[in-house]
């Protein structure tokens, strides 16, 4: 058994909970065996996107479906809220549509925003989804048909074995891995207390530049991303600033003149 196998063992030995598997690495025990249904990469791979090494905690194995090598394209996270607003779904509509056309989009595969990125994404390119359970728990149930689409024709990503159900602090842990992948982070609908922070905040400690599209005065469903833009966030006013993001990523840089 070599180390690669070993750590795709640990992962479905103890559900993917990294803490646990570092222990079992450091300890060095015997894995028990388990029939590994899917394909994954881990830490040891060549093929692990060197974005997730910048992570405190990189994710020891990736499981996936669909298209791998799409990690070796420039990405771009775009995240908000479960509870898209008509606002909201015009503003993650304009960036997936600007965006995907030169870009792979990653979000989350929740409902609200995440799910309307993936959809506008494919209509012009390609997407990731980074769930928080394990590739065989389709959740939400309202995503069924686009978790299908994904998995077919683009990526699907989760650091959880294929068994693992939804545990609801999975999600904002899986946060980071979003958080890691964009060469920056939009933010297109958020209140301050919410997941979608949690990300934010990752893609901070990452040096990663966030933008956010702006709300009315007093409008809390986008509170986070008024503060966001209080605190130095990007303000995204006009469709050319959609384009030039996309061409400084190219450049390895998200930051504009």
């Amino acid at each position: 058994m070599d180390r690669r196998e070993k750590l795709a063992l640990y992962a479905y030995e103890y559900g993917g909970e990294w803490p646990q598997i570092a222990r079992a690495i450091k300890e060095e025990r015997q894995p028990m065996p388990f029939h590994i249904r899917e394909r994954y990469l881990t830490v040891l791979d060549s093929e692990y996107p060197a974005s997730l090494r910048r992570l405190r905690f990189p994710p020891w194995v990736i499981f996936y479906e669909g298209d791998i090598s799409m990690l070796n394209r420039p990405m771009i996270t775009i995240v908000g809220s479960r509870n898209m607003t008509a606002r909201g779904e015009t503003y993650t509509k304009k960036a997936a549509s600007v965006l995907s056309t030169s870009h792979v989009l990653v979000s989350g595969l929740a409902k609200g925003v995440d799910a309307c990125v993936h959809r506008t994404a494919m209509q012009n390119g390609n997407t990731i989804a980074v769930i928080g359970s394990g590739l065989g728990t389709h959740y939400p149930h309202i995503n069924e048909q686009l978790y299908a689409e994904i998995s077919k024709n683009d990526l699907i990503l989760s650091e959880y074995p294929w068994y693992s159900g939804v545990q609801k602090y999975h999600f904002p842990w899986r946060n980071r891995i979003l958080a890691a992948l964009g060469k920056c982070v939009i933010v297109t609908q958020a209140e301050i207390a919410s997941g979608t922070m949690l990300t934010v905040n990752e893609a901070i400690s990452l040096s990663k530049d966030i933008w956010c599209f702006p709300y009315p005065f007093e409008a809390k469903e986008g509170s986070g991303c008024n503060h966001l833009i209080s605190q130095g966030a990007g303000i995204l006013y006009e469709t050319a600033q959609l384009r030039d993001i996309a061409v400084a990523v190219s450049h390895n840089s998200c930051k504009l003149l």
